[in-house]
């Protein structure tokens, strides 16, 4: 069955154009006018995505993500006409996968559904290079998309996962904030460097790393992160 994709926006022709778009696209769709409607119909249909305006009287975007990420890690995109980055950022600390400023492109608010949609689902679909990690009690399967860390289950987005496996691979090595957002982004749209840091910072939450004094993640001034190597590895 084709993917359902919730679309929350307080313009009724814009939610209708999105809705347009994707159903062309061979999605499946919701619509909702408020954050209200939003968390009911969220909760009812269990979408794949959830497309959300920031900027709605009442209950915003912004409120319905912490709902949201309360208990489920679905990928969340951000609709706004704020486009100072600073506003992105927001979003993407409340756990977002992605943001998308009005005024947008349908076609490439599309092709970013799907690539998020996509990274949400690979499963069994590693190349065999890409093993499982295994770091200091820091468990991450790529296959099975999970990461564990003491036994624990740790959840992620899709976006946090790729970061966290791109650094897992190659402890010491440096990253530059490009590097990462590409590979976490894909190369068919732009993206913005200070995203990275909004993305480390939630990855930094669920691993509960402190980032003054970090034992997983390391933060290098002006250029990027790494995967510190641990004492008790081979």
């Amino acid at each position: 069955m084709a993917e359902l994709i919730l679309i929350v926006d307080d313009e009724k022709k814009i939610a209708d154009m999105v809705a347009r778009y994707l159903e062309n696209a061979g999605f499946r769709t919701l619509s909702a006018f408020d954050g209200g409607t939003a968390l009911r119909l969220w909760k009812q249909e269990a979408p794949d995505c959830v497309i959300l305006d920031v900027n709605m009287p009442g209950l915003n975007g912004l409120d319905v993500a912490r709902e949201i990420r309360k208990t489920s890690m679905v990928p969340l995109v951000f609709l706004s006409a704020l486009t100072e980055e600073a506003d992105r950022v927001v979003g993407l600390e409340l756990g977002g996968d992605d943001y998308v400023p009005k005024p947008f492109s349908p076609r490439e608010l599309v092709a970013r559904v799907r690539a998020i949609l996509r990274r949400s689902s690979q499963t069994g679909q590693a190349a065999p290079a890409e093993g499982a990690l295994h770091h200091g009690g820091l468990d991450l399967d790529p296959v099975k998309r999970t990461v564990q860390s003491g036994g624990l289950p740790l959840n992620l987005t899709a976006i946090q996962f790729d970061i966290l496996a791109l650094l897992m691979r190659e402890p010491g090595r440096v990253f530059s904030r490009t590097t990462i957002l590409h590979a976490a982004s894909g190369s068919d749209f732009e993206g913005y460097e200070r995203t990275v840091d909004a993305h480390i910072k939630n990855i930094r939450k669920a691993l509960n790393d402190d980032d003054e004094h970090p034992r997983w993640i390391g933060t290098v001034r002006g250029i990027g992160y790494k995967f510190l190597e641990q004492p008790n590895d081979p």
